[in-house]
């Protein structure tokens, strides 16, 4: 193999000397240079693998360098040497198109592992998004976006709506970047009790508090050598914040418990629904770590804003529907498809899978048909009723059951929290009808006037079996 080339640059003869041994000692050459004129001239003089630079030199600064490297050598890594706890100036040099940075005074296995990630990025142009499907200049402009991001090891801070496929961006730069096989850990914030909290992000050593029978890892240290990605962050409680920011900041996490702090080599990517900027303005997120976590904004456009996709999407979906549950797969009629083009879609991809997963149990003959599709302008209880209620049960009782279990209860007003809804409807439906019919399925197939096939479908999909 080939020795890899770095380039050095830093006006202080001593740590230029100590940078060259090290990196020597992974078996990397190295031109040294002392301010950016010189610099500039081994640029364009010689290639690189790996660029290692001070933020402040004689005749500029290292932002003005990395802007230069950004502009005439895309494919090379540059990371900032920054003066220590100087957070502005890193997040600066991030922004500005560095791979990462180290703090002043130079923690070596820090380094070391930085220059390994660096050596292992891929080529900018041979890397794609092939499983973010999408034809719009919006898809076609995040795809490029994605391919760029998963070269740095800058937070980023993915927006956009619930449903809209943050988790798949944030996959894809894991999978893009430089350690695709290393862990790819995501964490709902809202979902782990606050009294946990710590305990989950970080650790915990045995007899730390009641309960702590034994060691435990954290989710830092279980996505050591990948990301963590931080879906829902909106929702963390103010302590967590200021402890997460220090563990970002550090590049560090201590147990709770433990005596020393544990280095952790982790790419942060964050997400959530709100307006982060709005909580901050509020002051439920600290400012400080917003500015931590979104270092660069990612938008993850709507359904709403790339509409001509929805054919494409739809027939990927139902592809693999149909694969996951084998049934035969329908085709979607012209009426259906001017339907879903026609839909405003406020849980947007995630609602367009589980409209088709419903039309698939619904259709006659194969083909999906507008009413199949159960997105009219009616009130979502009478939609629940129609995919959900009996229409054959003869015992009254049961069926003023029923109505009560579709209207009773308060419609959530959030996508996710209505799909959940509609599927505690249908379920308790199901299940009635089963017992009615001491568990005969296809008995209860008639008695909910559905098809055999959609009640072994919908038994899977609900899990029931």
């Amino acid at each position: 193999m080939a020795a890899k080339h770095a380039l050095i640059i830093d006006d202080e003869p001593d740590i230029r000397e100590l940078l060259e041994i090290t990196l020597g000692r992974m078996n990397i050459e190295t031109q040294s240079a002392e301010d950016v004129k010189s610099a500039k001239a081994m640029l364009a003089a010689h290639t690189f693998d790996f660029c290692l630079t001070d933020m402040r030199l004689p005749d500029g600064n290292g932002i003005e360098l990395v802007q230069h490297i950004q502009s005439k050598y895309p494919q090379l890594p540059v990371a900032m040497i920054t003066a220590h706890g100087n957070m502005e100036s890193a997040v600066d040099a991030l922004k500005a198109g560095a791979f990462d940075f180290v703090s002043k005074p130079v923690n070596l296995e820090q380094l070391r592992t930085l220059v390994d990630t660096a050596l292992n990025l891929k080529p900018l142009d041979t890397t794609d998004a092939p499983s973010l499907l999408g034809d719009t200049i919006g898809m076609e402009q995040l795809r490029k976006q994605i391919n760029k991001l998963a070269r740095s090891q800058a937070p980023i801070y993915i927006s956009g709506e619930s449903g809209s496929g943050k988790e798949l961006v944030a996959n894809l730069i894991h999978e893009q970047g430089p350690h695709p096989d290393g862990p790819f850990v995501p964490v709902n914030c809202g979902a782990i009790p606050t009294e946990l909290m710590e305990s989950e992000f970080f650790g915990h050593v045995k007899g730390s508090f009641t309960g702590a029978i034994a060691d435990k890892e954290g989710l830092f240290q279980a996505a050591n050598g990948g990301t963590l990605f931080l879906d829902e962050v909106a929702d963390l409680p103010l302590p967590m914040q200021v402890k997460l920011l220090r563990g970002i900041q550090e590049k560090a996490i201590r147990p709770i418990g433990g005596q020393q702090e544990i280095p952790v080599d982790v790419r942060i990517l964050s997400a959530t629904h709100k307006s982060l900027a709005n909580e901050v303005d509020a002051g439920s997120f600290r400012q400080d770590l917003y500015y931590r976590i979104n270092v660069i904004e990612l938008k993850v456009p709507s359904l709403r804003e790339r509409r001509e996709d929805i054919p494409l999407l739809t027939e990927d979906l139902l592809t693999r529907i149909a694969e996951e549950y084998q049934v035969p797969r329908p085709k979607v009629s012209p009426e259906a498809m001017a339907s879903l083009l026609g839909y405003h879609f406020p849980g947007n991809v995630r609602e367009l899978q589980n409209i088709l997963e419903r039309a698939i149990t619904l259709c006659e003959g194969d083909i999906i048909q507008p009413y199949d599709l159960s997105i009219s302008s009616e009130a979502p209880t009478v939609i629940a009723q129609k995919i959900s209620e009996p229409e054959s049960i003869e015992d009254e009782e049961e069926e003023e059951e029923l109505s009560e279990t579709s209207t009773a209860a308060t419609l959530p007003e959030d996508a996710d929290s209505l799909e959940s809804y509609l599927e505690d409807v249908e379920k308790n439906a199901i299940v009635r009808a089963l017992e009615s019919t001491r568990w005969n399925k296809t008995a209860a197939a008639k008695k909910l006037s559905i098809t055999f096939r959609a009640l072994r479908y919908k038994l899977k999909k609900l899990e029931l079996e």
